[in-house]
């Protein structure tokens, strides 16, 4: 079936099971044709919680779509791919978790999203890349911040607090594959371009860009600015382009591509609409306490 009839099909299909599709800034460019809503993981953590629809068909990774179940319970949610993971995320279990906090004492435990919902239950609040720096300035003064999973986001939220921050030694391995090097070369190849990167890539690239921004964040940047260099997953740029046809935007690596990503399809969207398949499910004693420490982050905003 070629891409017109896909869509066509599963816009019919949304329409008939009353669902809304979620889609996350790095999908594939043809998943933006079917999306009710793109989007951010902080942006989509809000249409999930605001959705009211009796389906979700989320076009992401898992730990975006559990973050949609725990934010709307009533709701069914699926997944194109279900085996779409994060490596980010699977870089801290519950278990280790609960050792760390123990072996560190009086600590507040502050989880990026990109976790899972076993290790978000064993946290104190949860942030995304857009509001991590505001979450953690709401919390009391003197704290010290265990913050998981991602090193660099933890460094770039120590640089811009005053609290003390206990990183988790994990990284994206999309972004930290950046390097002070690639931005210098960007700028060499496209002089009048303003860098904007993602703060999960290193200090000296952060330091090295124009502006540090969340992919939402990136898109509202971008339609100030003619020419742009994005240091996240180079699929951003077909994101800036879908939103702003004829933008020029340009990977700071065009081979930054995160794979599980990039594993959606018209097809196996349709295909999960059609049959109602790759149900995301999150145990009930484990979402309620997950569920504390994102709307405890969806209160900072």
């Amino acid at each position: 079936m070629i891409d017109s009839k896909l869509i066509a099909e599963i816009k019919r299909l949304k329409q008939k099971k009353n669902a809304i599709i979620l889609v996350h800034n790095y999908q594939p460019a043809e998943i933006f044709k079917i999306a009710d809503f793109i989007g951010d993981s902080l942006e989509l953590s809000r249409k999930a919680a605001q959705s009211g629809a009796p389906l979700i068909l989320f076009c992401g990774v898992r730990f975006m779509a559990e973050t949609a179940k725990l934010l709307s319970p009533d709701s069914r949610v699926i997944m194109p791919e279900p085996k779409a993971g994060c490596e980010l995320a699977d870089e801290a279990t519950s278990k280790d978790l609960r050792n760390k906090k123990k072996a560190l004492g009086d600590v507040v435990t502050v989880t990026y999203v990109n976790t899972t919902a076993e290790v978000k239950a064993e946290s104190d609040i949860c942030c995304t890349s857009a509001n991590a720096v505001r979450v953690v300035k709401t919390l009391p003064r003197g704290s010290r911040v265990l913050f998981v999973p991602d090193k660099n986001l933890a460094a770039y939220v120590a640089q811009k607090t005053n609290y003390e921050i206990i990183p988790w030694p994990g990284s994206c391995y999309v972004h930290a594959c950046f390097t002070a090097f690639d931005v210098r070369r960007a700028r060499r190849k496209h002089p009048g371009a303003v860098v904007i990167s993602h703060p999960e890539s290193p200090p000296d690239v952060l330091a090295a860009s124009d502006y540090v921004a969340s992919t939402g964040g990136m898109l509202k940047l971008a339609k100030e600015c003619d020419e742009i260099v994005l240091g996240t997953d180079a699929g951003m740029c077909a994101r800036i382009q879908y939103e702003y046809p004829g933008k020029k935007c340009y990977p700071l690596k065009p081979d930054a591509l995160c794979r599980n990503m990039k594993r959606t399809t018209l097809g196996k969207a349709m295909r999960a609409l059609k049959d109602e398949t790759g149900e995301v499910t999150v145990p009930q004693g484990i979402a309620e306490k997950a569920r504390a420490a994102i709307e405890r982050m969806m209160a900072v905003n």
